[in-house]
């Protein structure tokens, strides 16, 4: 019997035949061997099934009062007719963003074009005539991408749109990091990007009783006036709402400056090429005292971003002699193996926020991002739950859960309370995308055939 179950699992999950939904055969076998519920210390006899202490989704997230009156201030202050049309056409340019095209492929897509002309023999071409052949079907076929250039008026049309989103998935971010480490009490903040100072309200809004300096570098000199209008209450002169924080447009030089807590949020992916975010990462991560919080859109491009810092963290050689400590993933990966997920989905998380009260933001929103959280020191063996990476699909007397698992392999568990056991379906089913499903690893999970794609 459990031989034709482990044959049946295998059929599921790669024969395209057999009615399974494609994106679970594309991530995952079907996992009736969930048993266990983590009950180490206790706590479902303190506390009930819905507030478990894998639960860390957030409530509706709403802008502090005196950003959102600033926001609206300096909008309707500068703000013209068009406003609406703008907003929307950069939430979309931003979202559907790729990646820059690196040199070494245009490269490589050169060369073969150019054998490709070559090889046709009813083409006599000389070679400036080739080089040009050559030079429109790259530009043709090549995606364009373009560094934004923040200028005043761009920076309140990013303000408009990505002010209460990018609040929404920082403190998602940073809520993680309370929820599950109470006692860090960090004193130093530094946000690499910091655009509109979101990053800045939505650290004091999580730690404002023990944050006592927070440094905002960004490149774009409209950006930082904006961002310090904004702590001011919208305008140019006032006390701030938020007392110590600094604006600089390059980051600090000296190896010997730390911080608490490190930030880029929507930033990497401002960046013109590989090596300029490998070259930031690498100088974020030096300046990181204990965690450093990346964050981008919820999208494969985003997602690959991140997955490319994560590694260059994991597997970095350089060893700081200021602060030797390695560095894990705290979240949202419960392991240091290669992401299951790359080349299938992108692994995002969705966070509800009201927006701002502009004319066109009257409806609830939902903000759909990608994050990785890496910290200095070693993983807490308590913290290595399964992260729940979709919707959590709740059905009669049954739960499915797509989840990311400590071994490296995402699963698909089909929960029940007759062969799970009353406390784990009571626990997966008040579950929500991007929580912690606190059970142990069970055995019943096939062995990690994780490889390192570079390997491969």
């Amino acid at each position: 019997m459990a031989a034709a179950l482990k044959c049946l699992l295998t059929l599921g999950r790669w024969c395209p035949g057999l009615g399974v939904a494609p994106q679970a055969r594309a991530l995952a076998a079907l996992v009736p061997g969930v048993t266990q519920v983590d009950n180490k210390s206790g706590f479902l006899q303190k506390r009930p099934h819905r507030q478990h202490p894998g639960i860390l989704k957030l409530p509706h997230v709403r802008l502090p009062q005196a950003l959102a009156n600033g926001a609206q201030l300096l909008l309707l202050g500068s703000a013209g007719p068009t406003m609406e049309n703008q907003v929307q056409t950069l939430t979309s340019y931003l979202w559907s963003r790729h990646l820059p095209v690196e040199p070494e492929e245009l490269q490589r897509r050169a060369r073969h074009l150019e054998k490709k002309f070559l090889e046709n023999p009813d083409l006599s071409q000389t070679e400036e005539k080739l080089r040009g052949a050559v030079l429109h079907a790259l530009r043709k076929t090549t995606y364009h991408w373009q560094e934004l250039s923040y200028t005043e008026g761009l920076s309140l049309v990013y303000m408009a749109a990505r002010l209460d989103g990018g609040f929404a998935a920082v403190s998602r971010a940073f809520h993680e990091i309370r929820a599950r480490n109470p006692a860090f009490q960090p004193q130093t903040l530094m946000d690499f990007g910091s655009g509109t100072g979101s990053v800045t309200w939505a650290a004091h809004s999580i730690w404002g009783q023990s944050l006592r300096e927070y440094m905002c570098v960004d490149r774009s000199a409209a950006m930082l006036v904006l961002a310090e209008k904004l702590l001011k209450g919208g305008s140019e002169s006032g006390e701030p709402y938020i007392p110590g924080v600094f604006f600089r447009q390059f980051l600090p030089v000296s190896p010997k400056v730390q911080f608490d807590v490190v930030v880029s949020a929507f930033s990497l992916s401002e960046l013109p090429s590989k090596a300029d975010r490998t070259e930031v990462v690498q100088t974020l991560w030096r300046k990181t005292g204990h965690f450093l919080v990346l964050v981008e859109n919820g999208t494969k491009a985003g997602h690959s971003l991140l997955m490319d810092a994560r590694d260059l963290v994991l597997k970095g050689k350089e060893k700081s002699p200021l602060d030797p400590r390695p560095g894990f993933v705290f979240a949202p990966c419960p392991h240091e193996l290669p992401c299951p997920q790359l080349t299938n989905l992108a692994c995002s998380f969705s966070q509800a926020y009201h927006p701002i009260p502009f004319s066109w933001n009257k409806k609830p929103k939902e903000e759909k991002f990608s994050m990785v959280i890496l910290a200095r020191g070693s993983p807490e063996e308590a913290h290595r739950w399964p992260r729940i990476t979709q919707p959590v699909l709740k059905r009669p007397r049954h739960v499915h859960c797509h989840l990311c698992c400590p071994d490296g392999h995402m699963q698909h568990a089909v929960l029940t309370a007759r062969r799970h056991g009353r406390d784990l379906y009571r626990c997966a089913r008040v579950s929500s995308w991007g929580d912690l499903l606190p059970v142990l690893t069970p055995s019943a999970f096939p062995p990690s055939t994780a490889q390192d794609p570079s390997e491969s």
